[in-house]
């Protein structure tokens, strides 16, 4: 497993991680098999998304933000965060591509993205890679 970390900058923001997770699995030296990519944190997921053009993302952030906004009435958690917490239960913690020839299988837009629900902070990303 190779961990590594991420400093977000606002408190909703998608960063493109791909990469750093290519990286990972050019050091593995594995050549056929898969790459998770986990987000330990309770405030922050991964997805994979389109990363040519940055609407996407953008309009990610947006639906996010309008359909579970910070303040929404009824919301107990004392830290102030439970959209945060929600939004990140919809993305989720984890990522799996596929690897051949050594390198990370896409399709022809797509990435591997840390979504920061609760920044700034710093994420710690892990990656393990299994295959041959």
């Amino acid at each position: 497993m190779t961990p590594f970390r991420v400093q977000t900058r606002q408190r909703t923001e998608f960063l493109d991680i791909t990469h750093q997770v290519a990286e990972c699995v050019r050091e593995s030296g594995t050549q056929s098999g898969h790459c998770v990519v986990y987000i330990p944190h309770t405030t922050a997921g991964v997805t994979i998304q389109e990363n040519a053009d940055p609407d996407v993302v953008r309009d990610m952030r947006l639906w996010f933000d309008q359909h579970v906004p910070k303040d929404f009435p009824g919301f107990r958690h004392a830290e102030g965060n439970s959209d945060s917490h929600i939004k990140t239960s919809l993305v989720g913690n984890s990522a799996m591509v596929l690897i051949e020839h050594g390198e990370l299988v896409f399709g022809t837009w797509q990435g591997i993205y840390l979504c920061e629900f609760d920044g700034p902070r710093t994420r710690s990303v892990f990656v393990q890679v299994l295959g041959k």
